[in-house]
């Protein structure tokens, strides 16, 4: 005959009864309990894990480098606490599919305007490593297509991938951007490509347009010339939209970003 086993075994009632423990201490009802009645530890070992995370939740908050990135700038604005510890705790993180899609389409892009026509796929790193290489491949020849139709792929850009770091109050932040265009007034448009969607909601453009605010400010600094002179925008490839902000962050604002919040 087959019995049901437990694959726990006899451990089961020692984790009902820690997780019992961890309740009480939760709630205020742990009991002082002598150490014949806990032979064990527990009760202590629940003390000092619920006293770490207390010490945890109320330790001061890590500084803010003194140098990062223009993506990092707007996790800022997004969520400081979060940011603060990825800067601050950086683990490895596995390979994200749509970023490294991302980061081939710019690449792309750099040669589009270097060379003036399209490069076959058979051209493209990997094109022939397998199914899962020709589905991420097929996913760039759409973003390719759909940014050959747009009207930028019509115009020559002044500049592409500019490195730049700028000095914002006490910190230096590092960036580049992807293409700059003149404007027929003699100003120009700086344009950052965007493989993903646009944002759902006004909060989040807001948090968004963090990064064309530095660029404007940055490419201002780089040619000498006035911010006023410099408009940006974002074109979502794969839709074939192009989005300028409405307003975009002053240095004061961006000043203000970086600078440690009043205890």
């Amino acid at each position: 005959a087959l019995w049901p086993v437990d694959p726990l075994g006899g451990r089961r009632a020692d984790i009902e009864r820690g997780a019992a423990l961890v309740r009480a201490a939760l709630t205020g009802a742990l009991p002082a309990t002598p150490d014949d009645e806990d032979p064990e530890g527990w009760a202590a070992d629940v003390d000092a894990l619920l006293a770490e995370r207390a010490a945890a939740a109320t330790a001061p908050a890590a500084p803010l480098p003194t140098q990062l990135s223009v993506s990092g700038l707007v996790e800022l604005g997004r969520d400081r606490p979060s940011a603060l510890r990825r800067m601050h705790r950086r683990l490895p993180a596995r390979p994200d599919p749509d970023a490294l899609l991302g980061t081939a389409f710019h690449e792309w892009v750099q040669r589009f305007y270097g060379s003036g026509r399209l490069f076959d796929l058979d051209d493209l790193p990997g094109a022939v490593d397998g199914d899962v290489r020709l589905t991420e491949t097929e996913r760039l020849a759409e973003l390719q297509e759909a940014f050959a139709a747009s009207p930028w792929a019509s115009r020559t850009p002044l500049d592409v991938e500019v490195p730049f770091e700028m000095v914002l109050g006490e910190h230096i932040v590092r960036g580049r951007i992807d293409a700059v265009f003149a404007d027929p007034d003699g100003g120009v448009t700086v344009v950052d490509w965007k493989t993903g969607a646009p944002p759902a909601d006004a909060d989040s453009r807001r948090q968004a347009a963090v990064q064309l605010g530095v660029y404007r400010l940055a490419w201002a600094a780089l040619q000498g010339c006035p911010v006023e002179q410099v408009r940006t925008a974002f074109h979502y490839v794969r839709g074939g939209q192009t989005v300028v902000p409405d307003d975009l962050p002053t240095a004061e604002a961006l000043r203000a970003l970086l600078a440690e919040p009043a205890a």
